[in-house]
């Protein structure tokens, strides 16, 4: 069995997170802040406890701006939100870079 790694979110993907659970409420996405936080929650569980599991795919050039080297994973929250998850690989750590999804920048990983 592969042992996961440390998972350490940056800073400004932290602030995004914490943002974009206000931002799906404030939109109407969801009828309750913390059915909102929930959904945020399973993001970060799930990039936590699997990130080590997945093949993770080089990111385009156009992510760079984010960091080197990155690489990035998918999840699939609903059937038409695909999240990609950027991160950079050292050792037995994973820092997270950047989180976007396919309805903001999906054309970029095409």
């Amino acid at each position: 069995m592969v042992e996961p790694p440390e998972v350490i979110f940056h800073p400004a993907v932290v602030e995004y997170l914490n943002a974009l659970g206000k931002q799906l409420f404030d939109d109407g996405y969801f009828g309750y802040h913390e059915n909102a936080i929930q959904y945020i929650q399973r993001m970060v569980d799930y990039i936590s406890s699997r990130i080590h599991l997945h093949a993770a795919t080089p990111a385009p050039e156009y992510f760079e701006k984010y960091g080197s080297h990155l690489r990035y994973i998918t999840f699939h929250s609903t059937k038409r939100t695909t999240w990609y998850i950027f991160f950079q690989r050292l050792d037995n750590r994973v820092l997270i870079r950047y989180i976007t999804n396919n309805h903001v920048e999906g054309q970029y990983i095409r």
